[in-house]
């Protein structure tokens, strides 16, 4: 009998002390669940934003302030990339433009809302250009959908009417594109920027009232017969060279002539 009650404890002394190790071991870690995707903050195309943190996007900026104030302005040019693109073109425009005195105010990469910003920042202060060039809004249509590239365009023409009361102005309709490169460099085709495109294309040719806003589409200027841009005018499929500022000046020439008479 003795001897069952040693061995009935010398049991329950083991399993006493199995119980006491599990209790000390550190209990595993929770599992901590993965932060959530941040989706990209998207600005407002209508609201007046510069491009912080760039460099060129300021200086450039500040250019167009000191050519505001250098003499007397007669034609500008505002806009993005392709704007800017003329510096490839300087015997066209030389030609084209030469006499008007013209500037060249187009920033690469700019969206609406950066054009916006430059306007409220002064760009437009104390300068009467008889005629003012428009393109904008193809650089918007990465996130931004067809309405709101148009409100924002519509926005920068109001507010050129404002600054600019005696000034006319030329509204282009945004250039067609072709192809588009991503991140790694694979080229792939765009159709939904062109639908956005020919969407803001239909609204910005309701802007124009007969006299001091003239919409002007020269796009199918920049198509093949088969519909698509030749890389022979636009390498890039998004840029003209020179061949296609050639054909830009000489598509818009009668209705600029009759603008800035």
């Amino acid at each position: 009998m003795r001897s069952l009650l040693l061995r009935k404890l010398a049991l329950l002394t083991a399993v006493a002390a199995l119980l006491s190790s599990a209790l000390a071991q550190p209990s595993a870690p929770a599992p901590v669940a993965a932060p959530p995707a941040v989706a990209p903050t998207i600005p407002d195309a209508s609201i007046g934003a510069p491009k912080e943190g760039n460099k060129r996007f300021f200086e450039l900026h500040e250019s167009f302030l000191a050519r505001a104030k250098s003499g007397p302005i007669g034609l500008l040019f505002l806009g993005d990339s392709i704007t800017e693109g003329w510096k490839k073109a300087p015997h066209i425009w030389e030609h084209y433009y030469g006499q008007y005195q013209p500037a060249n105010f187009g920033i690469s990469g700019d969206q609406t809302q950066h054009v916006i910003w430059r306007i409220e920042q002064g760009e437009l202060d104390g300068i009467a250009p008889k005629v003012l060039v428009l393109m904008l809004g193809t650089n918007n249509t990465t996130w931004h959908n067809a309405g709101q590239i148009a409100a924002a365009d519509k926005k920068i023409v109001e507010l050129i009417r404002a600054k600019l009361p005696q000034t006319r102005i030329l509204l282009l309709a945004i250039f067609p594109r072709g192809l588009d490169k991503n991140k790694e460099g694979w080229i792939n085709p765009s159709p939904f920027r062109m639908d956005k495109i020919n969407a803001v294309n239909a609204e910005l040719a309701k802007l124009d009232d007969g006299k001091m806003v003239r919409f002007l589409d020269i796009n199918a200027k920049f198509l093949g017969q088969d519909g698509k841009i030749p890389y022979g005018i636009m390498p890039d499929q998004l840029h003209p060279n020179a061949a296609g500022y050639q054909i830009w000046a000489d598509a818009m020439a009668p209705l600029l002539k009759e603008m800035l008479q």
